[in-house]
């Protein structure tokens, strides 16, 4: 949209007030923006298929919701920043999208949420999970369906967290390293485990050896049971360092997050590894999750991953939302959306009113290798119900 700054207010301030009307009488457009192509163009279309999915078992194939058609508008932010910003500025105002959903990274989301509050429509977050989307710099047009870093964090924590446990950690040296740890920490509150040591290094590290003689030093004393959690997300594998350098492979052992299947496929040498997970396809037991798995199958040649269950969430979010307000118009859709409780891949889940985070199970695991996956295999230890995740508000 260009022009003159004020004539380009008066237009977005109407957009934002016909937009339901308009939508009224025409068919539901729904933007997805997200990395069709580039570096994680394969996380990509997991999460396309996955809204595809959504949108088909909860309108039961008809891709239309109170008589109304559903048309979903691709748009490739190639992980870029701007571009993605620019994307959901042209999804709202050319396009005339109802709603947005997306994008992969936080780096693309964090822009975009000043663009949903401008335009007054909705944008769905799915699967971008830095606490401050539906934080500090969140806004009331903004929800998210996918998991927030602290909430894996916090998963953690209730799966390590026992008497007796010393837990030393390692994390990037940036906002996600310290605010998910010191989700962690604050999880392990009262649990009779206590963390004795962090390692703070950066995201780009590659060389871990002088990190892990300094885990394993401030483990060296620790009476009873030693954990150390790796919380990464950077380009070296401090893993394989850990464990080639760990000098009481009797007495220390591992945590981490779980991963998507490519992921898993690495983590075969960690038998044993333990940890929370936001979802692998054998963990969640209800219809949906048979749906999902049985069609992803049948249509792909592999089990649904991470982000094909999320994308898939996120579209039944929407239809639920839809239906139940029975209006296209965005503040009926906020409110029906605000403590909505909706099935998923996962179960039941919560988007918390207050802040618009979806609150959602976890799992519990431990690895174990078997002779023909080809990936190491969470087994379930527990699921961990979102109503035993005591998630901070804003994260």
């Amino acid at each position: 949209m260009k022009g003159h700054p004020l004539k380009r207010a008066l237009l977005v301030g109407i957009l934002g007030l016909i937009g339901g009307l308009a939508q009224a009488d025409d068919t539901i457009r729904i933007a997805h923006i997200y990395g069709k192509t580039g570096p994680l163009a394969s996380y990509g279309k997991q999460s396309h298929d996955g809204l595809m999915l959504g949108l088909e078992y909860a309108t039961e194939g008809t891709m239309s919701v109170n008589g109304h058609a559903i048309e979903v508008i691709e748009k490739d932010s190639q992980l870029d920043p701007m571009l993605g910003r620019s994307l959901l500025e042209e999804a709202y105002d050319e396009d005339d999208a109802l709603l947005a959903v997306g994008p992969l990274a936080s780096s693309v989301a964090i822009p975009m949420l000043p663009v949903a509050r401008e335009y007054r429509r909705i944008l769905l977050v799915e699967p971008a999970v830095a606490d401050t989307i539906t934080g500090s710099r969140g806004n009331r047009y903004v929800f998210r369906t996918g998991r927030s870093a602290s909430q894996e964090a916090v998963a953690n924590a209730i799966a390590l967290g026992q008497p007796g446990v010393s837990i030393a950690t390692l994390a990037p040296d940036n906002d996600f390293g310290h605010d998910t740890l010191a989700a962690f920490r604050q999880a392990l509150t009262g649990t009779g485990a206590a963390v004795v040591h962090q390692e703070f290094v950066p995201a780009g590290t590659a060389n871990f050896e002088a990190t892990a003689e300094r885990l394993f030093a401030a483990l060296a004393d620790v009476a009873g049971d030693k954990v150390i959690f790796v919380n990464w997300a950077g380009a070296g594998d401090p893993l394989a360092s850990l464990t080639a350098m760990n000098p009481n492979p009797a007495e220390i052992r591992f945590a981490a997050n779980g991963g998507f299947l490519s992921t898993l496929a690495g983590y075969k040498a960690y038998e044993g590894l333990e940890g929370a997970n936001y979802y692998y396809f054998e963990h969640p037991s209800n219809s949906v999750n048979d749906w999902l798995v049985e069609q992803h199958v049948a249509r792909f040649g592999t089990p649904p991953d991470i982000f094909a269950a999320g994308g898939m969430t996120a579209g039944i979010a929407i239809v639920e939302a839809l239906r139940r307000a029975d209006s296209t118009d965005t503040d009926d859709l906020i409110a029906t959306l605000e403590g909505m409780h909706f099935n998923s891949p996962k179960g039941d889940m919560l988007i918390r009113a207050s802040d618009h985070q979806t609150l959602q199970s976890m799992y519990h695991f431990r690895l174990r290798s078997e002779a023909g996956v080809e990936w190491a295999i969470p087994e379930l230890v527990r699921e961990i119900p979102w109503n035993e995740i005591p998630l901070p508000e804003g994260h």
